[in-house]
């Protein structure tokens, strides 16, 4: 786990960097400061379960297994992307791991992965669905709808809600008149928690339990993981809306140093081990960005393939 929350650190950072460089078009939203959540939930959950993602995807496609190759390919626009270079940062999918594809719209993917669970259970398959969401898409009505639908059919699905404090610039205080998003749960009659989202291992213990709920037929669980986002919303966003000393507190909470805390005291991380970690997974990232550039742009003449009209 520890080894994977490397990975998706230093890739969101490059993702940065080379957006910045004009090399990725389009936008780029990271995940830096949040890597506690992806991984701990799929370190659980089986390979053939399925998530559904939000904007903010890198990281969970990752997590779930997908290749960093082809998922830095996709955000160059180049033709090995998971995407063909069609679908950027925010519209890629890799369907033989169980990424079942990140989403634009907020709250756009919850209504997917609803039915991606329906599916589930109809097939008997004995899958798990996860669906990523922030703390604003609690706001969407996709969200109540699918809540209540995935209640009444009991479905096996857990919506893990990435309540990182703010929808873009707003205060999630601004935004509801609930103190949190898992009080929502009891209007739909499903269990819910908050979950520290910073805590690798916190998050693996409730997904594990949420898990063998809707494996066991009895339905869906809403897990709100509290927790920060190091970057701004966007590359754009330079965070005047929040104060220095707020992000000063909440990197001390970083999930990777944490972990690493963690594992020191358990003996099972020094200096040389995690020197290590961390030169792998810098590796793995740099060979995913020469592997992008050296990657094909489209043909132009496949433009019209995956269209439908």
């Amino acid at each position: 786990m520890y080894r994977d929350m490397l990975l998706l650190r230093f890739f969101e950072e490059r993702a940065l960097r080379v957006f910045l460089e004009g090399a990725v078009v389009g936008t780029c939203h990271a995940g830096i400061g949040q890597e506690a959540i992806p991984v701990g939930i799929f370190s659980v959950l089986r390979p053939d379960d399925y998530a559904v993602s939000t904007h903010r995807g890198h990281g969970h496609m990752l997590a779930k297994g997908a290749d960093p190759r082809r998922v830095m390919a996709e955000l160059f626009g180049r033709r090995d992307g998971y995407a063909g270079g069609r679908g950027g940062s925010q519209h890629m999918a890799c369907f033989e791991v169980g990424f079942l594809g990140s989403n634009g719209i907020t709250g756009g993917g919850i209504p997917i992965a609803t039915g991606a669970a329906l599916a589930c259970k109809m097939k008997r398959n004995g899958r798990v669905v996860v669906s990523f969401l922030g703390d604003g898409a609690s706001n969407q009505g996709t969200f109540h709808e699918s809540l209540n639908m995935a209640a009444i059919w009991k479905l096996p699905v857990i919506y893990a809600c990435e309540n990182n404090l703010y929808a873009m610039s707003s205060p999630w205080s601004e935004m509801a008149a609930v103190k949190d998003v898992a009080e929502r749960g009891a209007a739909y009659g499903i269990p819910a928690e908050v979950v520290d989202g910073n805590d690798v291992l916190a998050v693996r213990e409730s997904t594990a339990r949420a898990a063998a709920r809707a494996r066991s037929g009895e339905g869906p669980t809403l897990i709100e993981f509290k927790t920060y986002r190091f970057c701004g919303h966007s590359r754009s966003d330079t965070m005047p809306y929040r104060t220095r000393e707020e992000e000063a507190e909440w990197l001390i909470r970083c999930p990777i140093l944490r972990f690493s805390e963690r594992l020191r005291s358990l003996g099972i991380l020094d200096d040389s081990s995690e020197a290590k970690l961390r030169s792998d997974a810098m590796r793995i990232v740099a060979d995913a960005e020469e592997f992008a550039r050296n990657s094909p742009e489209p043909d132009p003449e496949s433009v019209a393939e995956g269209l439908f009209a």
